[in-house]
Parts: structure tokens; sequence; C-alpha cells
């Protein structure tokens, strides 16, 4: 190797260690929360935007379905007027000839009130609290999926941050070794056993795993803001997360079971059945236009002066009357036609949507079922494969040290070792946002 190629070489380790630490942050003092995934999903229902928002749209829905009973209720009115009353003409003898100007009292005042009360009209009323509460309880569904949908949101990114912890752990454990083995291996080299390309090789492979821990600490950062975003915390809060989540990842239950859960459980299954119902009550409002309408009526009104009776007289008085007031709309035979046409077929439109609904309920239903019973499979796989690259790493250990194989099979040896520790953190992550998405998709996250 020339010259100026071995001091590159040399210099190369010193300046990823300088990268190293120009890229890390000054260490934060605030004292870290632990949380628990259910403590997370305690403060995502009661903090979280979009769940409030959700909240607020039951709230709206719960005020018109009281304002849709409230029409049981009289309509009662009072009015008022005040007016000022011209002098009468009268044209005796004709309309091209001047009037007679006789003068009435020009102050005119009127004080009354009326009130009507709905005995019948086509079940309009009834119609529609049935319409309120059905559109009530569709928002209230909407709020448990919102909710469910969150909580599946913050899983997901609570497990990032788990993930990404016990990728920080076996990274700095990882280094650990990595110093006590490059340690051995410039011993060696300085009784010349080995060659300088072995320590910088080895130097080589530390200066990635702490480059690696960089990104690890940037990833955790990451995953904190915007888990407390989410659950509506301070962003700048360091929350720790149950590092023993992912243990014991199976979790009884067939295919059928899920299933039939979905059936009754599952939040958009209601929507759908709710929208469905709306368009039956909204069919029969149309028919009932073509429908009598019933009422009882009462009125009274004070007058000052009288000009309603002749003759007319200086005084206030009152007049009154009340009775039933009933009216048929005749043209409603024709107008109404196609309505109810339209109505019909918007009701078939709905009944469709709610069978492919449905249908996608079971496609998810699975998917989500087959996904988790892949995801536990990799466990297994990753279990196996750890007990693999550790008898490897450890035949390949002693025969380096022993002057039997190279440098690089160490290394790479190494390099699996970690892998597939990855892969069994990143299996039992993955089992696990499984199992919360068949769980969202059923109804019961």
């Amino acid at each position: 190797m020339r010259p100026n190629t071995k001091r590159v070489c040399a210099l190369l380790p010193v300046l990823v260690f300088s990268m190293c630490a120009v890229a890390q942050k000054p260490s934060d003092t605030t004292a870290p929360i632990h949380l628990t995934l259910e403590q997370v999903w305690d403060k995502a229902a009661q903090n979280n935007k979009k769940v409030q928002m959700a909240h607020l749209r039951v709230q709206t829905s719960e005020e018109s379905l009281k304002n849709a009973k409230a029409e049981r209720l009289p309509e009662i009115d009072v009015n008022g007027a005040y007016a000022r009353v011209t002098n009468m003409p009268m044209y005796e003898d004709g309309f091209f000839h001047t009037p007679t100007l006789y003068p009435v009292l020009h102050n005119y005042y009127k004080v009354g009130g009326d009130a009507y009360f709905n005995v019948y009209n086509g079940n309009k009323t009834n119609l529609e609290i049935q319409k309120g509460q059905t559109e009530h309880a569709i928002t209230k569904e909407q709020e448990n999926l919102t909710l469910s949908e969150v909580k599946f949101s913050a899983a997901v990114c609570y497990l990032d941050l788990v993930r990404s912890c016990r990728f920080k752990e076996l990274i700095a454990k990882d280094i650990e070794d990595q110093q006590k083995q490059l340690a051995h291996i410039q011993e060696l080299q300085k009784n010349g056993v080995v060659l300088k390309s072995d320590v910088l090789r080895a130097q080589l492979r530390l200066s990635r795993q702490q480059m690696g821990m960089v990104q690890i600490d940037n990833d955790i950062a990451i995953a904190r803001q915007r888990l407390a975003i989410l659950i509506g915390d301070d962003e700048n809060e360091r929350i720790d997360a149950d590092s023993m989540l992912t243990d014991g990842n199976a979790i009884p239950g067939s295919y059928e079971e899920y299933l039939n859960v979905a059936a009754t459980h599952a939040f958009q299954l209601k929507i759908s059945e709710g929208e469905s119902v709306l368009k039956k009550l909204t069919l029969k409002r149309v028919k009932a236009n073509v429908s009598p309408k019933v009422g009882l009526f009462a009125e009274y009104n004070f007058a000052y002066p009288q000009i309603q009776c002749y003759p007319y007289a200086n005084a206030a008085y009152g007049l009154g009357m009340y009775g039933v007031k009933a009216s048929f709309p005749i043209s409603a035979f024709y107008h109404n036609k196609h309505k109810e046409k339209a109505a019909v077929l918007e009701l078939k439109r709905e009944e469709v949507a709610h069978e492919e609904t449905s249908d996608v309920i079971r496609q998810q239903v699975k998917e989500s079922y087959l996904r988790y019973q892949e995801a536990l499979t990799r466990i297994d796989v990753a279990e196996t494969n750890i007990n693999q690259a550790v008898e490897n790493a450890r035949i390949v250990n002693n025969t380096y040290f022993n002057q039997l194989s190279l440098v690089t099979d160490l290394l790479d040896a190494d390099t699996q070792l970690l892998q597939t520790r990855f892969d069994l953190v990143s299996a039992k992550i993955a089992a696990r946002v499984q199992y919360y998405q068949l769980q969202k998709v059923i109804g019961n996250l």
C-alpha cells in the first residue's frame, strides 16, 4: 500500500468519529416520563384533536335531535303593530272628479297572539325524530371509529419508539463488544500476529456503529415528538416506552371468531347500517308528502280603534277565534312521483354500498389475520436465526484469533448476529402492530 493511501485509511476513523460528535445534539436534561400504552391511549382519548372534533360532532347531533323533538310542541307567536291611517277619499262623482275626504282616526294600534298545535302531518314529525336519533347514533359510531384510528396510530408510534429504543440498546451493546474486540485485535497487531488492515477494518465497523447510534437517537426524538403531539402533550417531553410490550405476542383466536366479532362490532359496518336506515326514513318522509295536515289553532287580538266592522268606533276592541285547520296537498300527487322514485333508488344504492362495506370488512379481517399469523411465524424464524448466528459468531471468533479465518469473516459474523437481533425486534413489533390492526378492523380497539 502506498504511503498516502495508508495515511488516508488511518485518518478515516478519526473523521467518522468527528462527524458523529458534530451530529449529536446536547443531551436533554428533561426528566423522562414513563407511559404504558394504555396511558397513551387514555391521553389520546382526552387530548387528541381529531377525537375532540368527533366529540363536538356528537354534541351537535344531540342538539339537532333535541330540536326535532321540540317540533312536537305548539307554535306560539305574538305580534304587534302601529300605523298611521290616511283620510278616506270617497269618489262620489266618479274617479275623474275630486273626491270628498272624510277624516278618520289616524293612529292605529294592534296587539295579539296566535298558536298552532300539529295533530297530524303524515307522521313527518316522528320521522324527523327517528332521523335525528339515527344521525346521532351514526356520529357516535364515527366518534368510536375516529378514536379507534387514533389509538392505532398512537400504538404504531409507540411501538416505533419501542423498536428504536431496543435498537439503541443492541447497538450500544454491540459497540461495547466491538471496542473490546478492537482492543484485542490492536494487541495482536502490536505483536505482529495480524495486519494493520485488520485493525482498520475493525475501526471502520465501529465507526459505522457510532454513526448508526446517532441515527437511532434521531429516530427516538422524532418518535417521541410524534407521540407527544398525537396525545396532546408537550412535544419537548421525553416519553419512555414500555420495552416489554412486545413479549408474548401469540394471542389465541380463529379467523371465524374474529369474523363473527366484526359482524357485530365493526364501526364501519354500523355506520353503513345507519346510512341505510336514514335512506329508509327519507323514503317514508317523501311518501308522507301526500298526506293531509290537521292541527288546532287559536288567536286573539286587541286593536284600537275599531275599524274592522262597520260602524267604526273610537274605542279599543278584542277579537279571537279558535278551531281546527285542515289541508290536503292535491298537487303532491304529481309533484311527489319522481321524488319517491329517486328516494327508492337512493335506498337501493345504499343497500348495495352496505353489502360492499361488509365485503371490505371481511377482506380486511382475512388480510389482518393472515398477516398477524405471518408475523408470528417471522418471530419463530428470527429466534432460530439468532441461535444460528450466535453459534456462527462463536466459531468464527475462535478461528480468527487462532489465525484460521480472515477478519472479514469475523466482522461479517458480528454483523449477521446484530442483524438477526434487529430482525427479532422488528418481527415482534410487526406482530404487535398487526394484532392492533386486526383489533381495529373488528371494532375492538
